[in-house]
């Protein structure tokens, strides 16, 4: 039994001392294994750019600030999920809203007008015989004239004989009174008054000259004659408007038709008067589509007694095109597309910035909202603000993203910039493209350079026009040259991006709306101008106040600062960041 007891301790010393002599080493040497494997593993990012992933602190080559260690990820994650710090949150203005209910507001859709007269209420003032015109008693465009009141005064042979036989029938009228009256009603039919048809009786005199009334009320459009000039019977002497009531003509884009009914009610407002708001309704949308705007007119009538509106005057229109409160929507600014793929990203922790790419089924486009048919319920928790910055993070961390469906791994174009201050510039790969699509893509960019001037200029209406433009060109940029699948997936994003932008400055006419559309759009033209080129300098600008503070980037044909954000306010704020060639 003593023999069994001393095994036993030897054993057990033996097993202490290997452990000390190797066990401790080994853990150890795992320890420090693995510390060196996280410390190889440790990335750093830029918060606002998180497509930049570098193995060493620094500054990021986009945009100066100092990087910052990337996330490497949050147990009790699922495959599909990822987190982003709440400094790159914060950054990078990431915003998220819980869906309730639909949001009235969202769900209006704003439509730019014009003030036209009421072409039903138009008329013309006629001359119902021939003659000279002597004098005219009105003379001005927008002068206005009541019934009854003398507007001209004309020479006419006609009349003259006339008179003669109306003295004549006078005198005989006794004896001859059809004869009589036949007289007086060619007259009536002249438009003659029967007073002055009286005085040539009572006087006996021939009248060389006749004084012409107006028969009806309202301001002067046109004058179709002036003095001396002869005049046949049945020609217009004046055209007048009746400007009780005006027309308000909106454009509706093809996309848009379905949401608009006769008898719907139509709030318009005008910036002569920014605290007023004028109700009218729906009462006639264009069947007929202009090919050239792909647009159609929906025009309101609106009570015009006070005279506050003229035509000419820009007006925009207000209608809530929610017409059930059951309805599932988001702001448009949440959605990103790929293709036909629509996506969103949804926060998964209430308390934590855990996130996860969703693809959604949506239908109507509601104002800023679109309705969601599938992929969403009633409580969950949506960016709504920064999309692109999460998709960024979620193809830096090899999640499903909107260009990487299934997850994994992926380059993002962006890993390096080719700035003008940059030490070692590398410049973002460029695809292969036909010619024509470079010169397609150079007609987009000078639309783009339109809407940047106007900007400057703050001229809302040719900011609207020149976006308008854009839209047109965009639908002139034939994908088909893009042979590379890549290229051309690459390009079926950017193409929505700048679509949807460009309509959002082309949809208001207001400048302060215009400039947040024109930001998103200078970012996705900055991709497209980086990504497939156009064949001239370009010089990408940034201003630091930009966006409350936040900065943003422009792009322009000259390396002078007018800048688009501030206008007269702040022309020359901004530096030139990087040119492109």
């Amino acid at each position: 039994m003593r023999k069994y007891i001393i095994y036993i301790g030897i054993l057990t010393i033996g097993i202490l001392l290997g452990w000390f002599f190797f066990g401790g080493s080994s853990n150890r040497t795992e320890e420090h294994d693995h510390g060196s494997e996280v410390e190889t593993k440790t990335m750093w990012t830029c918060s606002m750019h998180p497509q930049i992933l570098q193995p060493e602190p620094g500054d990021c080559p986009i945009c100066g600030m100092d990087l910052i260690p990337a996330e490497a990820g949050a147990d009790g994650l699922s495959k599909d999920q990822f987190k982003l710090t709440e400094n790159a949150m914060a950054l990078a203005n990431v915003q998220t809203s819980v869906i309730e209910k639909a949001d009235v507001d969202a769900s209006i859709v704003r439509l730019s007008g014009k003030i036209t007269e009421n072409k039903d209420k138009a008329a013309t003032q006629p001359v119902h015989f021939s003659g000279r015109i002597d004098k005219l008693y009105v003379k001005s465009l927008g002068e206005y004239v009541k019934r009854g009141q003398a507007i001209a005064e004309i020479y006419s042979a006609e009349l003259i004989a006339a008179q003669q036989e109306l003295l004549i029938a006078y005198k005989n009228k006794a004896s001859q009174p059809e004869l009589y009256e036949a007289v007086k009603k060619k007259f009536r039919n002249w438009m003659i008054q029967d007073a002055q048809v009286s005085e040539i009786e009572r006087s006996g005199n021939i009248q060389t000259q006749f004084t012409i009334y107006s028969n009806i009320s309202g301001v002067v459009t046109e004058i179709a004659l002036s003095e001396g000039a002869h005049i046949m019977e049945g020609n217009p002497l004046f055209k007048i408007a009746n400007l009780n009531t005006v027309w308000a003509n909106f454009d509706v884009y093809e996309s848009q038709i379905d949401l608009f009914k006769l008898g719907q009610e139509i709030e318009v407002v005008t910036n002569a008067y920014p605290d007023k708001t004028f109700k009218a309704t729906v009462d006639f949308i264009d069947p007929l589509l202009n090919t050239n705007t792909r647009t159609v007119t929906l025009r309101a009538v609106l009570n015009n007694k006070e005279g506050i509106f003229k035509p000419g005057m820009f007006v925009e229109g207000q209608v809530n095109a929610l017409q059930d409160d059951g309805l599932l929507l988001v702001p448009s600014s949440a959605v990103l597309w790929t293709g036909k793929r629509s996506v969103v990203y949804i926060k998964v922790k209430t308390d934590t910035p855990v996130f996860e790419m969703r693809e959604v089924t949506l239908g109507k486009k509601m104002g800023a909202a679109y309705e969601v048919l599938d992929g969403l319920e009633r409580g969950d928790e949506i960016v709504t603000n920064g999309t692109f910055t999460i998709d960024a993070a979620a193809q830096l961390q090899g999640k499903k993203s909107m260009m990487n469906k299934s997850g994994g791994k992926v380059m993002t174009g962006h890993e390096g910039h080719m700035g003008m201050d940059t030490a070692n510039p590398t410049e973002i790969s460029r695809f292969e493209v036909a010619t024509d699509f470079h010169k397609q893509l150079q007609q987009v960019f000078d639309g783009y350079i339109q809407i940047k001037d106007a900007l400057v200029k703050d001229n809302a209406k040719e900011a609207q026009e020149a976006a308008k433009q854009v839209g047109n060109r965009l639908n002139k940029v034939d994908m088909t040259l893009l042979t590379d699948s890549k290229a051309h997936a690459h390009w079926m994003v950017l193409e929505k991006g700048l679509q949807t932008t460009s309509a959002g400055i082309a949809e208001t006419l207001e400048i302060q709306e215009q400039r947040k559309h024109f930001r998103d759009l200078s970012l996705h033209l900055i991709d497209a101008i980086q990504r497939f080129g156009i064949d001239k300098k370009v010089y990408e600008q940034f201003c630091p106040m930009a966006d409350n503070n936040k900065g943003a980037y422009w792009l322009s044909n000259e390396e002078t600062i007018l800048n688009p954000y501030f206008g007269d306010a702040m022309l020359n704020c901004g530096e030139v960041k990087l040119i492109i060639e």
